[in-house]
């Protein structure tokens, strides 16, 4: 959800009667459709619903791959004892295992702390705020993890899960989904690579620039920090793609 803009323009003034003879029309046309329920509370709850059938799917499944892969990686090794065409092929997948992701990695980078904005002590918002100026959305995330690659860092994780090529950040409500796990925040974005060049590009990135107006305006936290020793895992998500178009 992209974060709302944070200024008013005057020209909307004339759609005023406009939007509100729309939204009349629209609370009748919903009154007689859900005669009397709540249109959007089963959507909600079986969204959730679905969510969480779907992690503890992923859990298993994830475990299964990983019996299969360590099973794969052993009939590699000895296929590679006995044939040097095999050995050659699983050195060359091996150079490029790091660049793409599919190897562990350590070194010095940064570490990317967003998180929504405190409550007051009796729940209410700050002053002139709205519930969606003091969460973290899903451009938010996504603007740091473009500004990072934008500067040629040699690997990126999200809440600890490495991300390669194809990798999505989404949210759903005030939740990320990533690699079909949901996570709250504070979220959190390491990354290794040029510390000077990752924060030129966090420093150059509009989308940050936005996000950094509703910190200084609402009181969320945005916190860069540098790291000696980042340690990224290996990717261990599905390969397949689901979306491309030809161009």
């Amino acid at each position: 959800m992209p974060r709302p803009s944070l200024q008013l323009r005057s020209g909307w003034a004339a759609l005023v009667p406009v939007v509100a003879l729309m939204a009349g029309l629209l609370f009748a046309t919903s009154g007689q459709t859900a005669q009397g329920t709540d249109l959007r509370g089963g959507d909600t709850g079986q969204l959730s619903g679905l969510i969480r059938e779907r992690e503890a799917a992923n859990a298993r499944q994830s475990t299964e791959l990983d019996r299969l892969r360590t099973e794969v990686e052993r009939l590699n090794e000895l296929a590679a004892r006995r044939d040097g065409a095999v050995a050659a092929a699983r050195e060359a997948a091996d150079a490029g295992a790091t660049s793409a992701g599919f190897s562990a990695l350590t070194g010095r980078g940064v570490e990317i702390t967003l998180d929504d904005a405190p409550r007051r002590a009796d729940g209410s918002l700050p002053v002139g705020a709205r519930a969606d100026d003091v969460v973290i959305h899903q451009s938010d995330v996504q603007a740091v993890v473009n500004a990072v690659w934008a500067a040629g860092a040699d690997g990126v994780a999200v809440m600890g899960r490495r991300l390669i090529a194809t990798s999505a950040v989404r949210c759903v409500g005030n939740t990320l989904l990533l690699q079909g796990r949901t996570y709250s925040p504070p979220f959190v974005i390491t990354a290794i690579g040029d510390v000077t060049a990752i924060r030129a590009e966090l420093a150059d990135s509009p989308g940050i620039d936005v996000f950094e107006q509703a910190v200084e305006d609402f009181g969320l936290t945005f916190r860069v920090r540098d790291r000696s020793d980042v340690v990224l895992p290996a990717y261990d998500g599905t390969l397949d793609l689901e979306f491309a178009t030809a161009r």
